[in-house]
């Protein structure tokens, strides 16, 4: 018997409960995982309120994101054994594969050997944000040493792994944020330039630090209405990549300025990268790359133990947190 996460119903935080099960052996190409630490993402929040992409039966597991030690591995799998100190790359569906356990099961393919620099909780944290902010920025955006970047939603566990990205190849990371409650910290993380929202003008803000060619690369998290000040600060043939979808407001279509500079307005997921071995290849070599340089490290908000599930979902939703949450097995 083991101790997983499930909710039988949907709601807030407080529909998860801890419950025994038993686990069966792992099947062929599967490997079974002891658990010593989860990341938490808001897609979890999500498909916890019936809100996500992913529509669960009830009673559903959930938690895109583990590390810990190989405790069995199913027959097929070649690439790691029991004992090895693992983390794991987010899987399509949670629901199918959920991470939220004491032992857990996942395809092999999806199993990676993190650098033994990294504490659990580091490793915990590191397919969601690196894969998300590596694919959109580096293999769609193409972005290049020296150019300029926007990231909203700057103080996120994306957000801040696409600030380090962005310097570890040299472009500049201009983040924004809501209040300047975090400005010092996004500094303090690699931002080169904070705008503030409460007190900026955004679109002049860019302007300003762009100048006149504008910023042909976004990646934001929000939607709503800083779309338009943001298509209107970009250089023609620019890239808008949106990932989140933050704002409770309505999202307006600035149809004259996509016109006007031939803009791209382009909708990305994660599963883009996962989905592909090759590409999954390329930036898992990248990734693993920074984290053994240094370059890239996981900025962790605050750490919860498993018992306290709920209080970490609680967490989660306030917003309060600078880079990822984690709970410990």
């Amino acid at each position: 018997m083991t101790r997983i996460v499930r909710f039988h119903e949907l709601g807030g935080p407080e529909v998860l409960r801890i419950e025994e099960i038993g686990v069966p052996a792992p099947g062929r190409g599967e490997v079974q995982i002891r658990v010593k630490a989860l990341g938490l993402n808001r897609a979890e929040a999500l498909l916890r309120t019936g809100r996500y992409i992913e529509t669960p039966t009830l009673p559903s597991g959930l938690g895109l994101e583990a590390a810990g030690i190989v405790e069995r591995i199913g027959d097929g799998v070649d690439d790691v054994a029991p004992g090895d100190a693992v983390s794991i790359v987010p899987p399509l569906s949670m629901a199918r594969w959920p991470a939220y356990g004491e032992l857990v099961t996942f395809p092999a393919a999806l199993v990676v050997k993190h650098p033994p620099s990294l504490s659990w909780e580091e490793a915990a944290a590191v397919w969601m944000p690196y894969l998300t902010a590596y694919g959109a920025l580096i293999q769609l955006a193409k972005l290049l040493k020296d150019e300029p970047v926007v990231v909203t939603a700057a103080s996120s566990s994306v957000g801040l792994a696409a600030i380090q990205i962005a310097n570890l190849i040299g472009a500049i990371p201009i983040a924004v944020t809501r209040t300047a409650a975090k400005a010092a910290a996004l500094r303090e993380a690699g931002a080169q330039q904070v705008i503030v929202l409460e007190e900026d003008g955004l679109e002049f803000r860019l302007k300003e630090i762009a100048g006149p060619a504008g910023v042909r690369v976004v990646l934001d998290a929000i939607g709503g209405p800083i779309f338009e000040p943001l298509a209107a600060a970009m250089a023609l043939g620019g890239i808008l990549i949106e990932y989140g979808g933050l704002s409770a407001e309505p999202t307006p279509f600035p149809l004259f300025t996509v016109l006007s500079k031939s803009l791209t307005l382009r909708g990305y997921r994660v599963y883009e990268i996962t989905g592909d071995q090759v590409l999954l290849a390329a930036a898992k070599a990248f990734i693993l790359d920074g984290l053994a340089s240094g370059a890239l490290r996981p900025i962790i908000a605050k750490s919860f133990p498993f018992d306290r599930i709920v209080d970490a979902h609680r967490f989660l939703e306030s917003n309060e947190q600078f880079g990822k949450i984690v709970v410990t097995v």
